[in-house]
């Protein structure tokens, strides 16, 4: 019970944090999946959404994939999970053109200290030309931050604390926004 009582409170204190999930702009690396091999590239384009775009070949295609991912922050800010959609497009042997949608969901750790990410997700396919019409993949990625992004000073942090969310919008429309998941 005061394990259980003790988690609780953590995650209570985890939750009243800011936003600061992962801290990067740009980050690229290899996607490892169970018939499939890649390079994948990630680029922020939003506070807390990103743009992923992958290359991968399997024994019979070759795909390039474009997703747009929104990521939520997780017990600290290192660890996030994330969602989204997007579409691919290739070439299937003996087949030819092939095209259809995708949707990705997944979780994401900055390693402490070092300049890489870590992820995993489940990434399935309905295909519009192909072969089969559905496809359940997943893959492991192992990505480097090429472009940093700058981390928040203590006094955003404690602000981010104290302070209630959106209350202190529309005060000061000189400051800028605080896109610190990353």
């Amino acid at each position: 019970m005061k394990k259980t009582l003790l988690l609780g409170l953590g995650l209570s204190f985890l939750s009243c944090l800011p936003a600061l999930a992962q801290r990067y702009k740009t980050a690229a690396g290899l996607r490892i999946g169970n018939e499939e091999f890649g390079l994948t590239v990630q680029q922020k384009i939003l506070d807390k959404t990103t743009l992923e775009g992958m290359v991968t070949a399997a024994p019979r295609q070759v795909t390039a994939t474009v997703l747009a991912e929104q990521h939520f922050p997780m017990l600290g800010q290192r660890f996030n999970y994330y969602m989204g959609g997007g579409v691919h497009g290739g070439r299937l042997k003996d087949y030819g053109a092939i095209y259809g949608f995708d949707a990705i969901a997944g979780i994401e750790y900055k390693i402490n200290g070092l300049p890489f990410l870590l992820s995993a997700d489940l990434k399935p396919a309905i295909h519009l030309r192909h072969e089969e019409w559905f496809d359940m993949g997943g893959a492991f990625s192992i990505r480097y931050v090429i472009v940093r992004e700058k981390p928040p000073t203590p006094g955003q942090i404690i602000k981010g604390i104290f302070s209630p969310k959106g209350k202190d919008k529309g005060k000061d429309k000189k400051k800028k926004k605080d896109s610190s998941w990353f």
